[in-house]
């Protein structure tokens, strides 16, 4: 094989490598940036955790509620008490009211964040209706939990001083990939279900 055509197989193996790795982080990039908001917050994104805090802050926070529906969704939508006060660490339960307007069974999906951006890092869900998607049947109303606490690092973190409130934001929007039986509501069981209102 002359020295040519070595650097020509090299070259093509150095290439099909390249374009391997781009196809592999391709795939990879969505985990990744979902990991990586997570871990910093970025974009109000919230943490998630099994159990509550561990311990509890002399620090007060006011936690704000937020809601709104896309407007291909007939659903009416919103907190059943605008804002908390509670103490970092503390697990607090707050509810939110959805009502299908509409003259059909219809599945709605929530999307999440909060403000400000900063304070995702520091905002925890342990449960939430929004890691679901929820089935109202015409007219039904349910009532949707979520448990949550802001994380008691807040009191430490300098860079956190100036907030003493966060606003957290949820949005509904029509599930239309989901469209299944919608008379099969929401799954039985667990103390968080989505209590429907008749």
């Amino acid at each position: 094989m002359t020295d040519l055509a070595k650097r020509n197989r090299n070259t093509s193996f150095v290439f099909a490598g390249i374009a391997a790795g781009m196809l592999g982080l391709a795939f990879a990039s969505v985990p990744l940036y979902d990991m990586y908001c997570r871990a910093t917050g970025l974009g109000g994104t919230t943490q998630r955790a099994d159990v509550g805090a561990d311990r509890v802050a002399d620090r007060s926070v006011t936690v704000r509620f937020n809601s709104d529906v896309a407007p291909d969704l007939p659903w009416s939508f919103q907190p059943v008490v605008r804002e908390v006060t509670l103490q970092a660490g503390v697990t607090e339960l707050a509810y939110f009211r959805a009502t299908n307007l509409s003259d059909q069974p219809l599945v709605g999906t929530a999307t999440f964040n909060v403000t400000p951006d900063r304070a995702g890092r520091y905002f925890v869900k342990i449960e939430c209706f929004c890691f679901t998607e929820q089935r109202l049947l015409p007219g039904e109303s349910a009532v949707l939990p979520v448990t949550f606490f802001v994380d008691p690092s807040i009191a430490d973190a300098r860079t956190m001083d100036d907030v003493s409130t966060i606003t957290l934001s949820y949005t509904f929007f029509r599930d239309t990939k989901n469209r299944g039986d919608a008379a099969a509501l929401r799954q039985p069981g667990g103390p968080l279900q989505a209590a429907v209102v008749r």
